[in-house]
């Protein structure tokens, strides 16, 4: 799978990209980060990225031209080009997964105000993280292309696949102990130890439910059961 990032700072994208599990998976070829800055393809001599916006108002905002150029220059038949705004629809667990199954992403990161609103039409959606605001979009890109890789077949061992992650079946994940089992007083919930597989799934379950019923009670129905989340507007 390839990513192509619009932005005018890579290296805010490529830095978190560079350790850990998603620098392994782009050190193995499994997912591949490119980058093109807006600012390669303005005419003028001081490469303008910006102006001030019709009507009025604080700040500048990103010209079409040179972002619909950057696009221009990655995009290719079945690339998604997805801009990262505060309209966007919330980025969640199952949009990733979805995500995981295309082959060419195309991340669009505005800036300083935002985007020229024509400059959106040439996208195919948009995607936020929440209702809070960011400087830009390059956050929100690292942290898509996070997630999404760590979906993709060949990062993990079969063993080590995150098929019971939090969010993934639509719980919070149960709780999860290690060695020593007893620390500072606390022991290990004994279920847990009894090596008996078929109850640590019971044990697991209930306490996914229990917990997300505590911590996250918009997620299930009354019986317990996932519920599908809300779409809501959030911000960059």
């Amino acid at each position: 799978m390839r990513f192509d990032v619009v932005t005018l700072f890579p290296a805010m994208v490529d830095a978190p990209l560079s350790e850990s599990i998603v620098a392994r998976a782009r050190r193995q070829g499994i997912v591949e980060v490119g980058f093109v800055n807006p600012r390669d393809f303005c005419e003028d001599r001081h490469k303008s990225v910006d102006d001030r916006p019709y009507g009025g108002g604080p700040g500048m905002l990103m010209m079409a031209e040179p972002l619909y150029r950057a696009i221009k220059s990655v995009k290719k038949k079945g690339s998604l080009v997805v801009l990262l705004g505060p309209k966007g629809e919330p980025f969640s667990q199952k949009k990733a997964a979805g995500l995981a199954k295309k082959k060419h992403v195309v991340l669009v990161c505005g800036r300083y105000e935002g985007i020229d609103e024509r400059l959106a039409g040439k996208t195919d959606e948009e995607i936020s993280l929440g209702d809070y605001v960011l400087t830009g979009g390059e956050l929100p890109a690292a942290v898509v292309i996070d997630c999404v890789t760590r979906l993709l077949p060949g990062v993990f061992k079969k063993e080590e696949a995150p098929v019971s992650e939090s969010f993934t079946g639509g719980l919070l994940e149960a709780p999860q102990y290690t060695r020593p089992a007893l620390w500072r007083g606390k022991k290990v919930p004994a279920e847990l130890l009894t090596g008996n597989h078929a109850e640590i799934a019971k044990w697991r379950e209930k306490k996914a439910k229990d917990l997300t019923g505590r911590l996250r009670p918009d997620l299930i129905d009354r019986k317990g059961r996932p519920v599908k989340s809300q779409k809501r507007g959030f911000s960059r």
